[in-house]
């Protein structure tokens, strides 16, 4: 994969840079420094880390108890035991009273894939949807990566950022510009619209090619702002298309595929629409990551077969 990169390394570098334009961040750790790859910050900054174990509920705590004193607290950890044993702490420290941290979730999905659901965070972004105040974003590559840490540093508020643990190659130029809020639209097509979030738009890129073969139009829809979320521009994406397909590493419910599901409807715009990820009830498989997306139909094959089946169905009711 031409010039990929590791989200963890890029969310280091861009914590690296900005102590060195004068901004007073702080990681904090529970024990993970080699999961947030932070050696190259912790040689820079060697007094700069906070270090708690691994305490993840004193990990929140203690980022809440910097931020109060005027630091620009960061948590950098693995999402499934952020959102998982952190869970109250984050909602009352950090979203109930609006504190300034900064969330990073690192390995999220099912990056961990054979250590199994103890590793896996499928819900951390339905967890987080329900409660208030702290944005969410979910990068799919290491430009995104790098200007929504740089946005989430100089915000003031909450912010949680979910990354993949696998190394990503780019989806833009060097033209690129995050705004929060806003939806990418990487190919527009008019049958079927792909909606994908974080790693899982590289799946959907991939099958919209495959899609075009089989003389199939596809628009790429990526969403790296979940919340914010300029919804009238999502669903004026979606509208012209005969279908939709979302498609994440995340439980189908309260992810990407909620949020589709409830532009259209609320929109009332009858447009059919599958969403593919893990399914209501189930938890990821313990497996690799080829072998963990094809068996729950995330993978750019399954993506194919799903949209050509769901643009099937609507032209023989139609």
């Amino acid at each position: 994969m031409r010039n990929s990169e590791h989200l963890a390394t890029v969310m280091v570098n861009t914590l690296i840079a900005a102590v060195e334009r004068g901004m007073d961040v702080v990681p904090v750790v529970a024990d993970s420094t080699s999961t947030a790859k932070i050696a190259p910050f912790m040689k820079e900054f060697p007094g700069r880390l906070v270090n708690v174990g691994i305490a993840e509920q004193t990990l929140v705590g203690a980022a809440a108890g910097l931020a109060l004193g005027g630091k620009i607290a960061v948590t950098c950890n693995a999402a499934p035991f952020l959102i998982s044993r952190a869970n109250e702490q984050i909602k009352v420290d950090i979203c109930y009273n609006n504190t300034n941290v900064k969330l990073i979730g690192l390995n999220a999905g099912a990056s961990y894939g054979p250590l199994a659901s103890t590793h896996h965070s499928i819900d951390d972004i339905s967890v987080l949807r329900g409660f208030g105040n702290i944005e969410i974003y979910a990068p799919s590559c290491p430009v995104e990566c790098r200007q929504i840490i740089d946005y989430a540093l100089s915000h003031v508020g909450p912010v949680y950022v979910r990354l993949d643990g696998k190394a990503l190659p780019e989806l833009h130029d060097e033209n690129y510009q995050f705004t929060p809020g806003n939806i990418d639209i990487l190919r527009k097509g008019t049958d079927v619209a792909l909606v994908a979030m974080g790693s899982t738009v590289h799946e959907i890129v991939e099958a919209a090619t495959v899609l075009e073969q089989a003389g199939i139009d596809a628009s790429v829809i990526s969403v790296p702002s979940i919340r914010p979320c300029n919804t009238q521009q999502l669903l004026a994406a979606l509208a012209h298309c005969k279908a939709v397909v979302s498609v994440e590493e995340h439980n189908i419910n309260g992810g990407v595929g909620s949020l589709v599901a409830e532009v259209l409807a609320e929109a009332g715009c009858a447009i059919p629409l599958r969403r593919l990820g893990i399914g209501d009830g189930q938890y990821a498989i313990a497996a690799d990551r080829a072998a963990t997306r094809a068996r729950h139909e995330i993978d750019a094959a399954g993506v194919v077969e799903n949209a050509a089946a769901l643009l099937q169905r609507h032209t023989i009711k139609q």
